[in-house]
């Protein structure tokens, strides 16, 4: 005896596996998603921290007499300030969205 057929379209039975699925394509995603994020971010470190080295370099030739360019080490400091309160904004961001996802009640 086939049972299958007792089975509508709209019985929990039949949409479980579906819901499942579809579940584990979300969660899927979500990995891609937050691999993209954190891809981002590494590389909003990286950048900040080029343009940290990149200030400190213009400041040494500076003070060194190697280049009397105060316009470049200008650009060079806000530069590196911009991308550094930039960094620290998004990190406080961050922990503050971390600490209230904690804090929601299960």
């Amino acid at each position: 005896m086939d049972i299958t057929s007792l089975f509508s379209i709209g019985s929990p039975a039949s949409i479980q596996p579906s819901q499942d699925a579809a579940a584990l394509k979300k969660l899927e995603g979500s990995d891609s998603l937050f691999d993209s994020f954190l891809n981002t971010a590494i590389d909003n470190i990286n950048a900040t921290n080029s343009y940290l080295s990149d200030a400190e370099n213009e400041e040494i030739k500076w003070a060194l007499g190697e280049s009397e360019s105060t316009h470049d080490l200008t650009i060079a400091l806000e530069k590196a300030s911009t991308a550094l309160q930039y960094t620290v904004a998004l990190r406080d961001k961050l922990v503050e969205a971390y600490k209230e996802i904690m804090n929601i009640q299960i």
